[in-house]
């Protein structure tokens, strides 16, 4: 196991474009996504991901998103470690949203 990958959201937002089938995963709490999202992002948050797994095809490349950072850093080892290729997203949505003005930060 290697050491996963740390994006800045505009690289993600790149590889999201160069790569079709790629994956933006947000982790974050229901009311959090609520709040904002990433258009066409996948939604589990954290603490359902062990039993919604299945829902993640390994085969995609997977980019993980939550707040700023760190969960979905935590969340990119566990599935790292579980055999998936993952990158996190530094900065989570607060940084996308200084990328993407149209996302309201909170």
């Amino acid at each position: 196991m290697g050491t996963v990958p740390q994006l800045d959201p505009g690289q993600a937002r790149d590889l999201l474009s160069r790569e079709p089938g790629t994956v933006l995963l947000d982790v974050r709490e229901n009311w959090e996504y609520q709040q904002v999202h990433v258009e066409g992002c996948c939604h589990i948050p954290m603490d359902e991901l062990p039993e919604r797994l299945a829902e993640l095809n390994p085969e995609q490349a997977l980019i993980v998103l939550c707040h700023h950072g760190n969960r979905s850093r935590q969340v990119a080892n566990w599935l790292q470690s579980h055999g998936y290729r993952v990158s996190n997203v530094v900065g989570g949505i607060d940084a996308w949203s200084e990328m993407d003005p149209g996302l309201p930060r909170y």
